[in-house]
């Protein structure tokens, strides 16, 4: 396919240059600035950037859209106008999230095939794009759009390596909410556990070489069974004492994560609960413990 890319930042970079790898051509890098269009080209080995949509020769099969997602309907409404494009063998794509197929409207009115494409991964903006390619390689893409259209999606997604997910348009959003508990919440948990660790004051400076082997075991875990059968602790079994003395113990040495430990326990007592480790009455007597400690 003659692939052009419209935002030039770590997504388009990233995606580009495993289609590359994978025999794609990458014919046009489109970006808001001269600067990351030209960075972006350099990386995908593609010489005709732009700052312009009107770049976009009319030999392109794929308009990959990874602009930021308040950008994208202005991109939509941009290139439809774009005269010497042949949308009627066009296939027109977006990277985001919380968008549907629906922001490209304008486009499916010209004839083109059109369909959102969320790679299910993250993309620090810390990190170069050659420090993120490996990481999306094999990855799910949410995805939504006509018959048509989602087989267009599943072609590109098997040129990259990876599968669809397809989302309802009515779930776009609460889609997107579990993607944020997947990867930012999952960062939190890390924060909270490395501010505990420093508190600790021990013999080692960082906190993850330390923590990491029960933290993939405990991943693993939950893959090969189930979060539930993964479970294991002093809520999951009912160790109140136990529980009430951790409490004690962040009151004296970090007041400031009592918030944070106490929502994870209640979540925790329920997910305890619906496992089977623990009865009702036992989960009430946690809940009242957790809930006394919360005071925010």
């Amino acid at each position: 396919m003659n692939i052009a890319i419209v935002g030039a930042g770590k997504v388009g970079s990233v995606l580009g240059k495993i289609l590359i790898e994978n025999g794609e051509k990458i014919v046009c890098v489109v970006s808001r600035t001269s600067k990351s269009a030209h960075k972006a080209g350099k990386f995908l080995k593609c010489k005709n950037v732009s700052t312009s949509l009107v770049a976009i020769s009319p030999k392109t099969d794929l308009v990959l859209i990874t602009a930021p997602h308040r950008a994208i309907e202005e991109v939509a409404h941009k290139l439809a106008a774009v005269a010497h494009l042949n949308f009627k063998k066009l296939s027109v794509c977006h990277a985001s999230g919380m968008l549907t197929a629906e922001v490209l409207e304008p486009l499916a009115k010209k004839g083109a095939v059109v369909f959102s494409f969320h790679p299910l991964q993250t993309f620090p903006r810390e990190f170069e794009p050659k420090d993120i390619v490996d990481s999306a390689r094999g990855i799910y893409f949410g995805v939504d759009g006509n018959a048509k259209a989602v087989g267009k999606a599943k072609q590109l997604a098997k040129k990259l390596g990876g599968n669809i997910l397809l989302i309802k348009p009515e779930m776009r959003t609460f889609y997107h909410a579990a993607c944020v508990v997947a990867s930012n919440h999952l960062t939190t948990m890390l924060w909270i556990l490395e501010q505990m660790f420093a508190a600790l004051k021990t013999n080692e400076k960082k906190f993850y070489p330390v923590f990491e082997p029960i933290i993939r075991a405990t991943l693993k875990n939950a893959a090969r069974t189930s979060p539930a059968k993964a479970l294991s602790g002093p809520i999951a079994h009912g160790g109140i004492e136990t529980v009430s003395d951790h409490f004690e113990a962040l009151q004296r040495f970090a007041p400031n994560l009592v918030p944070y430990f106490g929502s994870v326990s209640a979540e925790t007592t329920r997910l305890a609960e619906a496992k089977g480790s623990i009865d009702r009455e036992q989960a009430r007597a946690l809940y009242k413990l957790i809930f006394s400690n919360l005071k925010f």
